[in-house]
């Protein structure tokens, strides 16, 4: 065989072991990948927020929504001068009872009433309180020697004409800072005037 047709025989075998080789590594997806250039991956920084929310660039921390404060508006209830009267006799009434029995077990209060002025007086330089009806405004009018004057409106703890008649629970407030007569003579002179007398300080059972 002539030289030259065997260096082109030589040649072709070459060149068809060449794309044999080429064709196994491209047939392998990981060698096909190889030959992709690598594609760029974007990276996100995260940090922590005060709150302990994580903030990426496209995630804002989230605020907790702060609970709004159950704030209770009191509104005094409207009276007839009946039902004002009804209410306010009552209610006198009882806190005479309580501070005369108070008085009975106690040296230094002395207590008056007369003609609808309730007076409480306390020694150790305590002073004296005042308590009475106010017809006109339909309240009850307090004077402490500690706090100065306030003004007490009924309130009903509901709706309805059964709670203005008395017959559910309500309330002389001071509608400034929602607090009640009671609330003053325990944190003034740590008297409770829901509980009887002699049982100050005694959990409930």
């Amino acid at each position: 065989m002539p030289r030259t047709i065997v260096t082109k025989v030589a040649r072709a075998t070459l060149r068809s072991l060449q794309i044999s080789r080429n064709t196994r590594i491209t047939s392998t997806p990981f060698a096909a990948a190889s030959l992709l250039p690598r594609a760029t991956v974007p990276r996100f920084f995260s940090t922590a927020g005060p709150n302990g929310n994580i903030i990426t660039p496209d995630k804002q921390p989230v605020q907790p929504k702060e609970d709004a404060a159950s704030t209770v508006v009191r509104v005094a209830t409207e009276l007839t001068d009946d039902e004002y009267h009804k209410l306010a006799d009552q209610y006198m009434d009882r806190l005479v009872t309580h501070l005369e029995e108070l008085q009975d077990e106690r040296e230094d209060i002395d207590v008056e009433y007369s003609a609808g002025v309730l007076t409480v007086s306390f020694d150790a330089g305590i002073g004296t309180y005042v308590i009475n009806k106010q017809p006109p405004n339909k309240q009850i009018w307090l004077s402490s020697p500690k706090s100065g004057p306030k003004r007490y409106d009924y309130v009903a703890l509901g709706d309805g004409q059964n709670e203005k008649e008395g017959t559910a629970k309500g309330e002389w407030v001071y509608l400034r800072d929602n607090s009640t007569i009671n609330q003053l003579f325990c944190d003034e002179l740590q008297i409770d005037l829901s509980m009887p007398v002699g049982h100050y300080g005694e959990e409930e059972a």
